[in-house]
């Protein structure tokens, strides 16, 4: 039987973890300074900041959860735990507190623009500047075909559940060069899903996203797009993979009626899981960004 690739050396960081309601929060806190906070999506975790991590480190404080029910979090039952974005919101908020974290630089990708725009809309006075890559955190009825089988009650559940297929698929559907992704990223990004029960999370995100307004997470959400206007002020930065077919530049334009002033860097040959294809530009944009100066928030 062939070894299987060795993720863990591409994840060198130390593991910390926050106690939540009875449950362990996982993170990664690096470095020193200014704190920069990455806020991942489904179906990743930590691991997939991991080149930003180890580029920022040197003159920054970084910090990378992973939400409870992914990475190296608990992996609890529906039972233990809620699975919502408001629920998400509040341990993102619990750790940010807890850090004392201040003058944050918001890094979020996929369902962390939500969570991390939630906890900004929540708590502006310590957020200071946002990243934003290929997500959202406003209502929108676009949801592609292959989002909604997922969320069938019996047949997505089992694909995704039982077979992997959402985390499996997303190493093939979310870049648009898949076949560039090393063998060590393609087991790091999946480690963590590797039983029915490790993948409720991933189920769960999926059955999250608020189309309608009877969905529990409706109004979190809308609560979150009405507080955006009160981040307009922040420098924002936008950085795209134009080649997502789910985040797709519908996405960037809308947040771009939000953030107006906001700076955009459209990657043009990269798909969704845009710092995977593209980590050294988005690294040097980063960079650049970080050393402007930024208001002061009261």
């Amino acid at each position: 039987m062939s070894e299987q690739p060795d993720w863990r050396s591409r994840y060198p960081f130390d593991s910390h973890e926050l106690l939540i309601e009875g449950l362990q929060y996982h993170y990664v806190d690096e470095g020193a300074g200014a704190p920069v906070l990455l806020v991942h999506g489904n179906p990743t975790w930590s691991f997939y900041w991991r080149e930003l991590i180890q580029g920022l480190r040197n003159g920054h404080r970084v910090v990378a959860p992973d939400h409870i029910g992914c990475g190296l979090s608990a992996k609890p039952a529906p039972g233990e735990y809620p699975f919502t974005l408001a629920r998400r919101i509040d341990d993102l908020r619990t750790l940010i507190e807890s850090l004392d974290l201040r003058d944050i630089t918001l890094v979020a990708h996929d369902w962390g623009g939500a969570i991390g725009l939630g906890a900004a809309v929540a708590m502006p006075d310590r957020f200071a500047r946002l990243v934003l890559l290929n997500t959202a955190a406003f209502r929108s009825r676009r949801c592609p075909w292959r989002i909604r089988v997922c969320r069938t009650p019996l047949l997505g559940r089992l694909a995704v559940q039982g077979l992997n297929l959402f985390a499996r698929a997303a190493l093939r559907m979310a870049l648009h060069r898949p076949e560039r992704l090393e063998p060590e990223a393609r087991a790091g990004l999946l480690a963590p899903y590797d039983s029915w029960r490790h993948r409720t999370a991933v189920y769960r995100f999926v059955c999250d996203i608020p189309l309608r307004p009877q969905h529990p997470s409706y109004a979190t959400l809308a609560g979150i797009e009405a507080g955006l206007a009160g981040l307009s002020d922040r420098p924002v930065l936008l950085i795209w993979g134009m080649r997502d077919w789910c985040f797709t530049p519908h996405f960037l334009d809308r947040f771009c009626d939000f953030f107006p002033a906001a700076r955009v860097v459209r990657i043009e040959d990269a798909g969704h899981y845009v710092v995977e294809e593209a980590a050294d530009v988005i690294l040097a944009h980063l960079r650049e960004f970080l050393a402007r100066p930024a208001p002061v928030t009261q």
